[in-house]
């Protein structure tokens, strides 16, 4: 259930898992959070991003028709749109939260995430994109290396609120014609509770 205040978004990336990147409560808080899906049908398909802010400020939504060969391929698509869009309304050094409804996707993300402190951007593990993709893959990997943190969570397609605007991109239209909107959260966040870690043993008396 959402907490007054706070970002659905949010709610959602929290309770999510994020492959391959511990997600230690105190330490997972976003500035921003990125939905996207894509949608591949014989007739045509859709990309979906719907960018909120912590609070639950929205930032922008999107919706629109594409022709992707595979579902696959529509997935990358859409983060591609959806870190583009967020890019050019927020800081470089925003903090953001993804969230995605494909696994493989999400783990990719977040392999990029740990190679980036790599000197060769060599993930630890093997990554794999669908044909088509590499072109949207490496703007997904030009995004990841220009916001200050990223990371992904998987989260179930039911519940992923960019869902719908990828599956019916033409009912969702108006959604584009919106003024943009560039909204830069507190830098305080009245959730956070700092950890104060305790004195190390070399400050303690002997008789500690």
């Amino acid at each position: 259930m959402a907490v007054h205040g706070r970002s659905t978004l949010r709610d959602l990336f929290d309770e999510s898992p994020t492959p391959h990147i511990a997600h230690p409560p105190r330490t997972h808080h976003r500035h921003f959070y990125v939905a996207s899906d894509g949608s591949y049908r014989s007739d045509g398909g859709g990309l979906g991003a719907v960018i909120e802010t912590r609070d639950g400020t929205r930032v922008a939504r999107v919706a629109l028709p594409d022709a992707p060969p595979n579902n696959n391929v529509a997935e990358y698509r859409a983060l591609h749109l959806g870190l583009d869009v967020l890019a050019a309304r927020a800081p470089p050094d925003a903090r953001v939260g993804v969230l995605v409804d494909h696994d493989d996707l999400a783990a990719n993300v977040n392999h990029s995430v740990l190679a980036a402190d790599h000197p060769d951007w060599r993930p630890a593990h093997p990554v794999s994109v669908p044909s088509g993709s590499e072109h949207h893959w490496r703007g997904i990997r030009a995004r990841i290396a220009g916001f200050g943190e990223l990371r992904a969570a998987r989260i179930d397609s039911r519940v992923n609120p960019a869902h719908p605007l990828a599956n019916a991109p033409e009912e969702y239209a108006h959604v584009n014609h919106r003024p943009d909107r560039c909204v830069v959260p507190d830098v305080a966040d009245p959730d956070d509770d700092p950890q104060i870690p305790p004195p190390s043993r070399h400050e303690r008396q002997a008789s500690d």
